[in-house]
């Protein structure tokens, strides 16, 4: 009888041990987290609204390369949102509705940019790291220099396996060694195994010698086109070629852009104070040059009463004008002399005495290319005319910060919204508006 009490009481002791063991391994069992589900990074384009406010954490360590990631993405210069200045702030205020929809479209437009490389050599190293600035990215690292013998020699010290390439290069004064620069360098990155390689020239040298104008002359703007393409380009963004034609001396499978320097100094005459304004071709040729920036201006300052003139020079050699007639009324106008580059300024100041002359209130001018080779800063300095408008799309000198005639403006904008454009697979056609 003791022995079945015994095993009566074993039995029951076993079943509640059994029972606290197994409500246990239950209870350990649901204060266990559940592991979340991992999921794949998506397009944010692709994104629905609600996703969108309800983000996933992400881990650490993934947070610290996506920061990594996004401190080179370029950034569209027209966007106010991702500005240099808008990093200032440590702790930004709570957004709006607008200023979050704009961080919103920045931050999807740094999604392009992840394999952009802007590179420059020594013919506008000041007008490549403005347009770097613009971007937001840093410029790429490279070393163009000389040998002791003159050479030129080219070393690029970043990875540009499968990258898209930019080469930022003037072929201004001394024209020879950019354009040798530029050869090299498009044929290092080449080598390289850059995936694109697109040339940026604000300002192509030899665009004047685009025909045969007599016997036994080179057509030289074709053989430089030539010489870039065989060099393996794939791009061409120039700023206000002297002729349209040259676009046609690439071949199909290298597009090119001709942005229109003019678009730029818009804003700055449509501030001042113009009393019948009318704009003047310096030659026959750029007359077409002259009636786009008339309709630009009339547009976009809503100018209805805008003239156009027509100045016709007859040279006596190159460089030497020997008679100007002009075509239109100038009386009592403010005049603006509209062109594509200013050389030694002598057709430019006779232009200028021509209109005042004829009764011209005031004489301004504006040139995509300020060259003034030899005499040219002296002669506008001393010329009739108020002021004479440039890009940078040449060096700067201290002898024309000096003078006060001379204004200089900023195309390093209009080149980063294209350079964007482009690599973001974006059109081009607003910034010709």
């Amino acid at each position: 009888q003791n022995q079945q009490r015994y095993n009566a009481w074993f039995a029951a002791a076993a079943s509640m041990t059994l029972a606290a063991t197994m409500g246990t391994a239950v209870t350990l069992c649901e204060q266990q987290p559940k592991h979340k589900k991992r999921t794949m990074l998506r397009d944010p384009q692709f994104l629905s609204t609600n996703e969108e406010e309800a983000p996933s954490e992400t881990p650490p360590q993934q947070k610290q390369q996506q920061q990594q990631q996004q401190a080179i993405h370029a950034t569209s210069p027209s966007d106010p949102a991702v500005s240099p200045k808008a990093n200032l702030n440590v702790s930004p205020p709570t957004l709006t509705q607008d200023e979050a929809r704009i961080e919103k479209a920045a931050w999807k437009a740094k999604q392009h940019s992840g394999a952009l490389k802007i590179f420059s050599g020594n013919g506008n190293m000041a007008l490549a790291l403005e347009i770097a600035r613009d971007l937001g990215i840093n410029l790429g690292k490279a070393t163009v220099g000389r040998f002791a013998d003159g050479e030129v020699n080219v070393v690029i010290h970043e990875n540009v396996r499968g990258k898209d390439c930019y080469v930022i290069q003037p072929t201004c004064p001394p024209v020879n060694d950019n354009i040798m620069e530029l050869l090299l360098m498009v044929s290092t990155l080449s080598r390289a195994s850059a995936r694109r390689i697109t040339v940026v020239i604000p300002y192509y040298g030899y665009a004047r010698q685009d025909r045969k104008m007599q016997a036994r002359v080179p057509i030289s703007a074709a053989d430089v086109a030539r010489l870039m393409e065989a060099m393996g380009i794939d791009r061409v963004i120039a700023v206000d070629l002297h002729c349209g034609q040259i676009q046609g001396f690439f071949g199909p499978r290298v597009p090119v852009d001709n942005l229109d320097g003019g678009v730029v100094a818009l804003d700055y005459f449509g501030g001042k104070d113009l009393h019948n304004p009318v704009i003047v071709s310096p030659d026959a040729g750029g007359v077409y040059r002259a009636k786009k920036f008339k309709e630009r201006l009339a547009q976009k300052y809503d100018m209805k009463d805008i003239g156009l003139a027509m100045i016709i020079k007859q040279r006596a050699r190159a460089g030497s004008v020997d008679q100007m007639d002009l075509v239109g009324d100038v009386q009592d106008c403010d005049c603006i002399v509209v062109d594509d580059m200013i050389d030694t300024a002598g057709t430019l100041c006779k232009a200028a005495e021509v209109l005042v002359d004829k009764g011209a209130r005031r004489v301004f001018a504006f040139a995509s290319h300020g060259l003034l080779s030899g005499p040219g800063n002296d002669r506008i300095a001393n010329s009739k005319m108020e002021e004479v408008v440039i890009l940078n799309t040449i060096p700067t000198s201290p002898q024309r910060e000096a003078n006060e005639k001379l204004t200089e403006l900023s195309v390093a904008r209009l080149l980063a919204q294209a350079i964007f454009n482009i690599h973001a697979k974006k059109s081009i056609s607003a910034l010709f508006k």
